[in-house]
Formats: structure tokens, sequence, C-alpha cells
């Protein structure tokens, strides 16, 4: 009887000593692996927008999360969250914004600072847009030599409050979207009111109303930068770019195959070639011509003595058009040639250390709302469900958004990854 007591306590004991030892055993490594997410959570809250822009490892994007044909349909803070995880497996790390004024802009923030809470690992950072509009934008006499004083201020107030308010997420303000650029007649605006702004921005950086490392710019075509047309290059264009901390550019060579056709289309001595030959070299000669207008506009800056960093604020390929660029235009819009294109654009801005804010994540059918087949609802590299585009393709083949949603649906490709079936919607460009 005593000897089984005995047993059975040294059992006991045994037992109590080594669930111990076993139970030590992980937390010692817990306690390692959270240093680990410490020292990677202060680096995310330190990063600087110098460290993010032309960094391989933070890709950027133009960002818009409206799921409906109208604005007045805000995207829920949940529907942001969903949107982000997406972007971020695909190595997404920078989004662009356009204005502050809706409820989108905060609430992508707030979506943003909530998966950081749940992860502190978790990096999104954001390049927040401020609208800026002429005098009676909009209407039918705009007064371009004007601004709308209330809404801009309006407008840079918020984009002032919300990067305070999460200065560890936003890293750069743009003051202006296309503001400058002549043919966006219903609103542009004299470079002096976007460096108007810009200077006030910079001075706030300056005494404490901005984190010091935020980065001012405003984004626009490069023609606006001076890379096209002698009617730009004006004094409050050349302070303009002195004063901001990069130069965001735009360029559309899909634009440019409906008013600048030359470089467009199937050439003399490629007909002997195959489909998807023939395209390769039209969408070659279509990075050309972006290239080349980019190359303008760095010129320009480069003639006035100035070093600035050019990051591309906005350049991509609509997959489907019944206008200019669709079948019975241009020939240009599908799903193929976008991902030839992304992956032209994408090559391209690395290799020179570019960051390029491609436009956009996903298809949003408000900005084309009384025509739902015009090329603006297109743009997106997922569609408004949430199925990859083929420029994606491989991204869904590699498991990248296993267990990611857009609404209710998983991510999937679309033509059901059929690349024959997609091709049969291809159409070649026209015959130069």
């Amino acid at each position: 009887m005593k000897i089984n007591t005995r047993f059975r306590l040294l059992l006991v004991v045994t037992l109590l000593l080594t669930t111990l030892f076993s139970c030590a055993q992980p937390q010692a490594e817990n306690l390692s692996d959270t240093d680990e997410i410490k020292k990677k959570a202060n680096r995310i809250e330190s990063i600087t927008a110098k460290e993010i822009l032309g960094n391989p490892k933070y890709l950027a994007m133009s960002y818009g999360g409206y799921r409906e044909n109208t604005r007045d349909a805000q995207p829920t803070i949940e529907q942001l969250k969903e949107d982000m995880k997406i972007l971020s497996a695909m190595g997404v790390g920078i989004v662009r914004t356009y204005n502050v004024q809706l409820k989108q802009a905060a609430n992508l923030l707030e979506a943003i600072h909530q998966l950081r809470e749940a992860d502190p690992t978790f990096e999104m950072y954001v390049m927040l847009g401020a609208w800026i509009d002429c005098e009676n934008a909009w209407t039918k006499k705009p007064n371009h030599d004007k601004e709308d004083k209330k809404a801009n201020t309006a407008e840079i107030n918020k984009a002032v409050e919300l990067a305070n308010k999460y200065p560890e997420i936003v890293k750069v303000i743009a003051v202006g979207n296309e503001a400058m650029v002549k043919w966006a007649a219903t609103y542009f605006v004299q470079p002096s009111v976007i460096l108007n702004w810009v200077n006030h921005l910079q001075d706030l950086k300056q005494n404490g109303g901005l984190p010091s490392d935020i980065w001012i710019t405003s984004s626009d075509n490069y023609a606006a930068w001076g890379g096209e047309g002698k009617e730009y290059h004006v004094e409050d264009l050349n302070k303009l770019i002195e004063a901001v901390d990069y130069v965001s550019l735009h360029i559309y060579p899909m634009h440019e195959t409906h008013y600048k056709p030359d470089f467009w289309g199937v050439f003399d001595g490629e007909e002997d070639k195959s489909k998807e030959e023939k395209i390769e070299l039209a969408m070659q000669r279509a990075m050309d011509f972006g290239i080349a207008q980019y190359d303008r506009a760095a010129a320009y800056i480069k003639s006035l003595g100035i070093e600035k960093d050019i990051h591309i604020g906005e350049t991509g390929w609509a997959t489907s058009s019944n206008g200019f660029y669709g079948d019975e235009g241009t020939k240009a819009t599908d799903e193929y040639k976008e991902g030839v294109f992304y992956k032209k654009m994408r090559e391209w801005t690395a290799k020179n250390k570019m960051s390029c804010f491609y436009f956009e994540a996903f298809n949003e059918n408000w900005k084309d709302e009384k025509n739902p087949e015009g090329s603006e609802n297109y743009f997106g590299l997922f569609t408004i469900d949430g199925q990859a585009k083929y420029a994606l393709w491989d991204l869904v083949e590699k498991g990248n958004f296993e267990g990611l949603t857009r609404g209710k649906n998983p991510i999937g490709k679309t033509y059901n990854g059929d690349k024959t079936t997609l091709m049969k919607a291809v159409k070649l460009p026209p015959k130069k």
C-alpha cells in the first residue's frame, strides 16, 4: 500500500514537472516572437515616404472602394478592410486616394488602423489626395483664373486633420488631381493655386502643424509638369516643381491610341506574326510612347536646374470600352492588353526605382454611371465582384488570395482562367 502511494505520488510529480517544462519552452519562443513583432511594429510606425516610394517591397496602387454606381453609397470600414487585405496579398504597400470630403478617405484610414491593431505587422500606407477646383467648377462657366476657395480650404484642412490623426499611415499629401492640365476643362486651376497650397502644407511641416517627414506633392498629367507645350512653362510651375518633395506624374498611352495614334496598330512587316506577337509589338510601342512623355517632363524639370524625384502618380489600361478605345474604335481595351501593359509598366518603374500608383485596383462603375460600358468603369485589375483579371491570374494560381473574399465572393479568375476563351474576345489593333 505504501509503495503504491509513493509510486503514484512520484508519478504525479513527474507529470507535473514535465508539463511545466513543456509549457515553459513555448513561452520562451513566444517571448522571442513577441520581440520580433514589436520590432517590426516599431519600424512600421516610423517608416517614411522616402523609404517607401521607389521601394519594390511596397507596390503602389490607385484606389477607390466604391462598389455601387453612385458615390452616395460609401464603402464601409469592413468592405475597406476586405480590399486592403486583397491588395496586401498582392504586394501593395501604399494606396492613393483622391478627395477627403466624402467618408471613404477617413473610413479607409480607420480600416487600416483597425487592421494594424489586430495585427501590428500589417502594412499599408496612404497617399492622401486633396481635390482642388477652380471657381464655378463643373458648370458651363468655370473661372480658371480663380479657385473655389471655400471647397479647397475645406479639402486641405481635412487632409491635414487626417494626416495628424493617422501619422503612421498617411505618408504623402497630394494637392489636386490633374488640377493644372488644361484639358480638364470643367475644373482646372492655374499653377499658382497649387503652389500656394503646397507652400501652406510645407509651412505646416516646418512649424509642427504636420509630421515633419510627410511628403507633399501634386499629381498631374505629364503635360502639366512641362512635358508638352510652352503654355505650361510658366514661373509658378517652376516654383511648384521646386516646392514639392517629388513630382507625381501621369501617363496614359491607352488614351493616346485615339488622340495620337501614330504608334498604335499592326505595322507593315508584322502581318505574318502570331496574334500575341502582334499585340506584344503594339504594346511595346505604347510603353515607349508613355516613356517618351515621362522623358519630356523630366527633361523640362532638368532644364530648370532642379533635381527632383519623379514617381508615376497614375497610369493604367482599361479592359472594355464602347467608345474610342473599344472594338468600334482603336481596339485597345481588353484584359490581355491590360495584362501586358501592367507587366511592362511594373518592370520599367522597378528598374528605374520609381513607384507606380497603377490605376486602378478595382473596377468602379460610378465613374461613368450614365454609360455602363464606358472605359472609365473598367480600369480595375479586379472586377467589382472580386475576380482577378488576366494581369493577376498568376497570383491566384500561387495562392496569394487564398481565403480572401470581396463581398461573399472568393477571389478567382475572370473567364474561369481559360486563356483560349479570353483570347477570342481580344481584337488586334488596326492595320497601319
